[in-house]
C-alpha cells in the first residue's frame, strides 16, 4: 500500500514490491508547494547523459603537452539554450593518478542537444586554465563549478570556480557564442581593498526570470542579485552583471541569507544552485544541502549531498519566505551513489526552460551527469 504525507516537498512512497511502477521509481517528488518548480522526473531508465572520456585530447597551455582532459571525472554541469538547442557546461576532469578530491585538473566541456535527450559533446574544452591574466588563480587546479546566465542583450555570463590548489575563488567570465570568452578575474578582487579575495568563496548563481520562452538575467529595483557561498549562502549585487558587491550588514560582516538547520537534510551545509528563478511568488532558488546525520536526517548518513528549495521575496532578495522540509532531489540510483565522492550527490547547478518543459542537470557523485525534467 502507498503511503502519501502532505506537505512540503514531502512524497508518496508505494512498495516495489507490490507494484510501483518504473514512472514511480523515476519520480523525484509528488506533493510540493505550490510556489516551488517542479516535481521533477528522472528519464525512464535513466541513465548519465555525460561520463569520462579516456580518448579525447587537449594540447595543454599550462603543461604544453597534450592531455586526456576528461579521463578522471565529469560533472557539476551548468546548461543554456542557445540557437534552439541545449548546451551543457560541465566541469572535466584530467586524471592526475589521485585520489584526492580536488588533485585533479579541471575545464570545462560543452555538450548540445537538439531534443533534450542526446547530447552530442565537443572534442575539445571550452573554457579552461591558460597562459593568461588570471593563471595565477587557475594553475594547476583549473576552472571548476560553471553557472551560467544570458543578459537581455545576449551575452552570456559565466561564474566558475578558480582552483590554484590554495584558495578558492568565485570569479566571472563573459561571452557573446560560447566559445570565445573574456575572464574577468576573482569577482570580489576589489571590493573594500580586496576584503574578500583571500577568502573561500564560489557557487555564484545570478538570478534570472522566464522572458519570451527562455531565462535572462532579471533586474530588482535597478540592481541584479546573485546567491553565492559554502557552508553559508550569502547575496552580492551588480548593476552591470561584472561588477559585484557582497551584501553586508550594519557591522560589515558578510549577512548569511541561507544556512543550515539543524533536525533536516540540510543540516551540515547549503551551497547555491543553479541561477534562481524570479516567480510571481518570489525568487525560487535552487539549492545544494549536506546532511550530519547526527544532528540532521540518520537515514541519509552524513555528507550526502541532496537538492532542496528556498523561496526569497522579489523585492527584498534577502528576505526568506518559505522552504522545503525535504529533499527534492537526492541519490538514488547506482550512478549518483558511486563515484569519487562514495557518499553519493545529486548537485544541481543547471536549470532551462526548453520547448516547454523545465530541464535540470546535476552532477552524481562527482563522477558523471544527470538530468531530471518538469512541466511548468
Amino acid at each position: 500500500m502507498a503511503l502519501c504525507l502532505i506537505g512540503i516537498a514531502t512524497a508518496c512512497h508505494t512498495d516495489t514490491k507490490k507494484g510501483e511502477s518504473v514512472k514511480e521509481r523515476n519520480k523525484v517528488s509528488t506533493a510540493e508547494a505550490s510556489w516551488m518548480i517542479g516535481p521533477f522526473e528522472r528519464p525512464q531508465n535513466a541513465q548519465p547523459i555525460i561520463q569520462r572520456d579516456t580518448m579525447a585530447t587537449f594540447n595543454d597551455p599550462m603543461s604544453g603537452q597534450e592531455v586526456v582532459w576528461q579521463s578522471m571525472a565529469t560533472f557539476n554541469p551548468a546548461a543554456i539554450v542557445k540557437d534552439g538547442k541545449i548546451n551543457v557546461l560541465y566541469r572535466a576532469e584530467q586524471d592526475r593518478h589521485t585520489d584526492t578530491i580536488g588533485g585533479h585538473t579541471s575545464r570545462i566541456g560543452l555538450a548540445t542537444s537538439e531534443d533534450g535527450s542526446i547530447y552530442k559533446r565537443a572534442d575539445e574544452p571550452i573554457f579552461y586554465p591558460d597562459n593568461d591574466d588570471q593563471k595565477e588563480f587557475e594553475w594547476t587546479g583549473g576552472t571548476e563549478d560553471p553557472r551560467i546566465v544570458e543578459s537581455e542583450d545576449g551575452t552570456y555570463v559565466l561564474t566558475y570556480t578558480q582552483w590554484n590548489r590554495k584558495t578558492p575563488r568565485l570569479a566571472l567570465a563573459t561571452s557573446k557564442d560560447l566559445k570565445n570568452w573574456t575572464k574577468h578575474g576573482p569577482v570580489f578582487q576589489d571590493f573594500k581593498n580586496g576584503k574578500y579575495h583571500d577568502k573561500e568563496t564560489k557557487s555564484g548563481a545570478i538570478v534570472t526570470q522566464l522572458k519570451g520562452g527562455k531565462l535572462v538575467a532579471a533586474k530588482i529595483k535597478g540592481k541584479y542579485y546573485m546567491y553565492y557561498g559554502v557552508p553559508h549562502i550569502w547575496l552580492a549585487t551588480s548593476t552591470d552583471l561584472i561588477n559585484w558587491e557582497p551584501v553586508e550588514d550594519y557591522a560589515g560582516n558578510l549577512a548569511p541569507v541561507l544556512n543550515p538547520r539543524p533536525g533536516y537534510f540540510d543540516s551540515w551545509l547549503v551551497e547555491a544552485g543553479p541561477p534562481p528563478v524570479l516567480t510571481e511568488n518570489g525568487i525560487v532558488v535552487l539549492y545544494n544541502a549536506g546532511n550530519s546525520k547526527n544532528i540532521g536526517v540518520e537515514e541519509l548518513g552524513n555528507r550526502v549531498y541532496t537538492s532542496g528549495q528556498a523561496l526569497f521575496d522579489a523585492n527584498e532578495p534577502w528576505k526568506l519566505i518559505d522552504r522545503s522540509d525535504e529533499p527534492y532531489l537526492k541519490p538514488e540510483l547506482p550512478f549518483e551513489k558511486s563515484g569519487q565522492y562514495k557518499d553519493g550527490t545529486t548537485f544541481v547547478e543547471g536549470l532551462t526552460f526548453f520547448k516547454g518543459k523545465w530541464y535540470l542537470y546535476y552532477g552524481t557523485a562527482d563522477s558523471m551527469v544527470g538530468m531530471a525534467t518538469a512541466e511548468p
